[in-house]
């Protein structure tokens, strides 16, 4: 609890230091994601359906579109179904947004924020290292994953042992291998992954590297091995979300999970106009665990879901 409160005062400093804006965005919403890896948890007001937020992000974007500038939140964010040693239904998530800025610059402030956090709190220094999505691919798996075929894939994870997945998605196919053998072969420190394929841009811009290829403008942050943030340079095309946001639905539909529908007050902030810029969210609990040196998200948590 005492570390968790220091942190908190050096997150709030270290955003205060550089003019960043602190907002408070609602929680509970008419509206949730459509992101077909997140469920919301449900809630009512009154006769109204309503779900409690995933993250602060779609509030936030309708901020920027206002003209709020740069700016960042500290607080709860929940999802449905999520316990584990990593996961909590309810956690703290810190995520913020800077106008004029790239994804390159937004990695730049994750590696100032989380090695002066290290330093100041347990005086340790942690390494940093910047890695693209392709290159974990190559060196631990030998293909490149933007080229490589979705029946090379598909056959890939099923000889893993996975024998569902035979008709899985590339996406996932993806994921699951990055998170298997990728995940646990990142070296010990700071990595920030970038260049991830097209295919899991979510709201996140694409553009044609240097080989060619289409991948996202997006990055994950790993600290030690553990998923600690995840960011964008973010879409600014209202249309090509709309899209996006369509393609989401129908992949729910087809795996049968809750309908969300699309908010509406956040495509008329898009369509208003979403200023250039990078946004990040980063896990506030697993931050404490690595500072705390433990591997339960529980430990960390003064009522984890268990004790609730």
């Amino acid at each position: 609890m005492q570390i968790r409160a220091k942190l908190y005062a050096l997150l709030r400093a270290f955003f205060a230091e550089r003019a960043v804006l602190e907002v408070d965005p609602p929680i509970l919403a008419t509206t949730s994601v459509t992101d077909l890896q997140i469920d919301s948890i449900k809630a009512q007001m009154g006769d109204t359906p309503a779900y409690l937020q995933t993250s602060p992000e779609f509030f936030m974007k309708r901020m920027l579109a206002s003209g709020a500038g740069d700016i960042y939140a500290l607080g709860k964010a929940f999802r449905d179904a999520e316990q584990g040693a990593r996961h909590n239904p309810e956690f703290t998530l810190l995520e913020w947004y800077r106008v004029g800025w790239d994804e390159n610059q937004l990695i730049t402030e994750v590696e100032a924020l989380v090695s002066g956090i290290f330093n100041k709190v347990i005086n340790t220094k942690i390494t940093l290292e910047r890695v693209s999505y392709s290159t974990c691919f190559e060196q631990q798996l030998h293909f490149d994953p933007h080229t490589v075929s979705l029946a090379f894939l598909q056959s890939t994870v099923v000889n893993l042992g996975y024998e569902n997945w035979a008709n899985e998605t590339r996406a996932n196919c993806l994921d699951l291998l990055f998170s298997d053998i990728i995940e646990p072969s990142l070296p010990a420190g700071l990595v920030s992954v970038f260049d991830y394929p097209a295919c899991q841009a979510a709201l996140a811009q694409t553009y044609q590297d240097k080989k060619g290829r289409l991948v996202s403008r997006r990055f994950e942050v790993f600290l030690n091995g553990m998923e600690l943030a995840n960011g964008y340079f973010e879409l600014t095309d209202a249309k090509q979300q709309t899209v996006r946001f369509k393609e989401d639905i129908s992949l729910r539909k087809q795996d049968n999970k809750r309908e969300i529908t699309l908010d509406a007050k956040l495509d008329q902030a898009m369509q208003a106009g979403l200023p250039s810029c990078s946004g990040v969210a980063l896990g506030v609990d697993r931050l404490l665990m690595q500072l705390c040196d433990v591997t339960s998200i529980d430990e960390v948590l003064a009522f984890p879901w268990g004790r609730c």
